[in-house]
């Protein structure tokens, strides 16, 4: 099923692919910074292919479409997910939450893999089952609560509760992995991995429920949820699901210490 597999792989790779090329052109950069002309340069270059590679795209009909409709749901995400970034920035260099920058990219990449899976697979039933505009007869709520999300006999609410029952069994599996590879640099305690793990279980379950939510949203308005859902999800779990509750349980965590010594 493409649901299950293409989508956390694309977006696995492209985080991989963003960081690479981030570091190795900034390295670039920097080993030239006393020529003060050549960032701007690189800039420049890549804005004039702007227009290249839209011809281009435009040439497929379906990538047509999100030619001119896809912007905006990219750069509010983008918008969205700067906040998170700014959050990892207050904390990273206070000693309370040492281990910080280790344990955000694991806890906002495993939501956001998650909740895309759950989003595509909603959308994929839609089309399947429906039109644009029209809620199939067993999704005819518009705005469910909880219990319908992951606990009716639906196929989308089965899907809910087997990735949310995914989350402890792969958080394990990282943990695990950092503390192998970092050592003392990433202190997991059993506090820690209590609080890590209250966090990751409470930051998928409100993005598989908030999924739930836009992507029925998105089909009442005719608007393709693979193309307008996936992009707010995880931008809302990278900012105040994903690194502000990482932040809350490394709070948790220095608050429990606290009291223990």
């Amino acid at each position: 099923n493409p649901d299950n597999v293409a989508t956390p792989i694309a977006a696995s790779l492209g985080d991989l692919i963003t960081l690479s090329l981030l570091a190795g052109v900034s390295s670039t950069l920097y080993n030239y910074i006393d020529i003060w002309y050549l960032s701007p340069l690189v800039c420049l270059v890549f804005i004039s292919l702007i227009p290249l590679w839209a011809v281009v795209a435009r040439q497929n009909p379906q990538i047509r479409e999100v030619l001119r409709s896809g912007w905006q749901p990219v750069i509010i995400a983008m918008s969205i997910s700067s906040f998170g970034g700014l959050i990892l920035d207050k904390t990273v260099s206070d000693p309370n939450f040492e281990g910080m920058a280790v344990f955000t990219p694991v806890i906002n990449g495993v939501g956001g893999n998650l909740v895309a899976i759950q989003a595509s697979r909603i959308s994929t039933y839609l089309h399947f089952w429906s039109i644009p505009g029209v809620l199939p007869y067993k999704m005819r709520q518009h705005w469910p609560n909880p219990c319908i999300t992951f606990f009716s006999s639906g196929v989308n609410s089965k899907s809910a509760r087997v990735l949310l029952l995914l989350v402890v069994p792969g958080h394990l599996v990282f943990l695990f992995a950092i503390s192998l590879l970092q050592g003392d640099e990433a202190p997991i305690t059993i506090v820690f991995t209590i609080c890590y793990l209250c966090a990751a279980l409470l930051q998928v379950g409100i993005l598989l429920y908030v999924a739930d939510l836009i992507v029925r949203l998105m089909w009442r308005r005719s608007l393709d949820p693979d193309n307008f859902s996936i992009p707010y999800l995880t931008a809302l779990g990278d900012l105040l699901l994903g690194t502000g509750f990482l932040a809350l349980c490394f709070r948790c965590v220095s608050l429990v210490q606290g009291l223990l010594l």
